[in-house]
């Protein structure tokens, strides 16, 4: 029977065709049931990754329908119109761009080379240029004249009380009645007169009065200092000031001579030096020879030459590399010495050295220079027990080879140092040990 009220309900099958009539209900006897249960629609679509893909249209976003084939040639007709409105678009701005440029640079005309812009100007520290661009407002040009000569030279700034180190042979020509005109860096210029200078040593301290905001250079330790060590040269060569150069110490200890032009040689310089290869020419005198970290190790002040310098056109001669620093240690106390007292102290033994002496060391005259003993009565050499005719072949172990040596060799020492002498004496050696003495220099 069929509940009151209830619509019929047509069945299809899996396939959709129309399912056969159902027995009457009419018969007493019902009719069995069909084993094989019918198909519950799922309302859900359950994903069933094992079951075989239905024969149905391409898969789709949920809820889009499949395009008819006029609806995709529509479609395309669309897109090909919106990309051809946009490469009209770039296709102008593009030329505009190239038209510009070409307004403002020609077509076929001058060419234009591609080129580096602007940069930092800083550079780093330890560079060469690092170290130029901190001690060149420390380093000065001098320019003397006297009259007879005149010259160009460099010094440092010592301290901010207008106190400047260069080489004696810088301030020479000035005399007492020249001038010594001092430029610094940044263009300013002043008038110096001369604190204290020492033949011997080649050293001068000039001072200037005046002049604010002096910036002293930093003074480093020439102990420290290594063969193979960077260094950087500063000077005016030839007039060119705050002139750089660089190079490498080549050798320490180098006994060197310089001047002797008067005829009694007391205008010879003996430095104990630093050689350097760093380019060094006649107006670096009295500069700053700098090692790595922009401090002064040395100061400019020899150099040693090919040949006349008559290839440089003036007659002086030029840089072949070999070039000369007086260390800062010895500059340092001579320069305290000069400013603090006007003089320079130097050490010495106590004895008259035999200069024309040619065998291998430095042979004690047999009598001194003035007619007197050539062992001075009751100096450090006559206390060590030195004797006339001793020939002297090291001092603390390094070996001399002139009488020359020998005061370079003591000169690098202090008044009140010990030195141990090797000696040899009617064809022995022995060994003494004294206590230098100390004189003024001129």
């Amino acid at each position: 029977m069929e509940a009151p009220g209830a619509a019929p309900q047509a069945l299809t099958t899996a396939s959709g065709a129309p399912a056969p009539p159902a027995p009457s209900t009419a018969s007493s006897n019902p009719a069995p049931l069909d084993p094989t249960p019918t198909p519950v629609s799922d309302p859900w679509h359950r994903y069933d990754p094992w079951a075989p893909a239905p024969l149905i249209a391409p898969l789709q976003h949920t809820g889009a329908a499949t395009p008819t084939h006029q609806q995709r040639r529509n479609r395309t007709r669309r897109l090909l119109l919106v990309s051809g409105l946009v490469l009209a678009l770039v296709s102008g701005g593009v030329g505009g761009v190239v038209g510009a440029y070409l307004e403002r640079d020609g077509v076929g005309g001058d060419v234009v080379l591609p080129q580096a812009g602007v940069e930092s100007g800083g550079r780093a520290v330890g560079s060469v240029a690092g170290i130029a661009a901190r001690a060149l407002p420390s380093v000065v040009t001098l320019h003397v004249t006297g009259d007879e000569e005149s010259g160009t030279g460099t010094g440092i700034v010592l301290d901010t009380r207008g106190h400047i180190l260069t080489n004696n042979h810088v301030v020479q020509p000035a005399g007492s009645d020249g001038e010594i005109s001092v430029s610094f860096s940044g263009g300013r210029t002043a008038r110096a007169k001369v604190v204290g200078h020492d033949t011997g040593y080649d050293l001068a301290v000039v001072r200037v009065s005046g002049v604010r905001g002096l910036r002293p250079m930093p003074l480093g330790n020439s102990d420290n200092v290594r063969v193979g060590d960077p260094v950087v040269a500063i000077g005016a060569p030839f007039g060119l000031d705050n002139t750089v150069t660089a190079g490498i110490i080549s050798a320490k200890d180098r006994p060197i001579t310089a001047g002797g032009d008067a005829a009694d040689g007391s205008d010879v310089s003996y430095v104990d030096a630093l050689q350097t290869d760093a380019p060094i020419n006649p107006g670096n005198s009295g500069g700053p020879l700098l090692d790595a970290q922009g401090r002064v190790v040395g100061i400019n002040s020899a150099i040693r030459s090919a040949d006349d310098g008559t290839d440089t056109g003036d007659g002086q001669a030029g840089s072949i590399g070999l070039g000369f620093a007086i260390p800062v240690n010895q500059a340092k106390r001579v320069a305290e010495e000069l400013i603090n007292s006007g003089k320079a102290t130097h050490p010495v033994i106590g004895v008259t050295l035999d200069m024309d002496y040619t065998g291998d060391g430095a042979r004690v005259a047999t009598k001194g220079s003035d007619g007197g003993p050539a062992v001075t009565t009751g100096g450090p050499g006559a206390q060590a027990g030195l004797k006339p005719g001793d020939v002297i072949t090291e001092v603390d172990g390094e070996r001399v080879h002139s009488g020359d040596e020998l005061i370079v060799r003591t000169r690098a020492h202090r008044p009140g140092d010990h030195l141990r002498l090797t000696l040899r004496r009617d064809g022995k050696d022995m060994t003494v040990s004294l206590v230098l003495g100390s004189s003024t220099g001129e």
